[in-house]
């Protein structure tokens, strides 16, 4: 009945760290990858329904093609205004 040291685990070599590592990458990028997709799922939904006619942005867009000059100009002293408050 001999006591046997215990065996240890020889550490990672280099190459399956770079294999670990690469498949943690391609986790990452496919969970960014799906979130983004998500996201721009939901903004053109939203893009969607805030084009429809009795919606403020459809109507504003409308006044901003009958009249770009003026609302170019309107959108400039809103602009001028934001920029003194602060």
């Amino acid at each position: 009945m001999g006591i046997e040291p215990p065996h240890s685990v020889p550490p990672p070599g280099v190459a399956e760290r770079a294999i670990d590592t690469a498949i943690d990458v391609s986790r990452k990028i496919q969970e960014v990858t799906d979130a983004l997709r998500i996201a721009a799922n939901r903004l053109r939904a939203t893009v969607g329904r805030a084009q429809r006619r009795e919606e403020p942005l459809a109507q504003l867009r409308a006044l901003a093609r009958e009249a770009p000059l003026t609302s170019l100009s309107v959108a400039f002293l809103i602009g001028v205004a934001f920029a003194r408050r602060r």
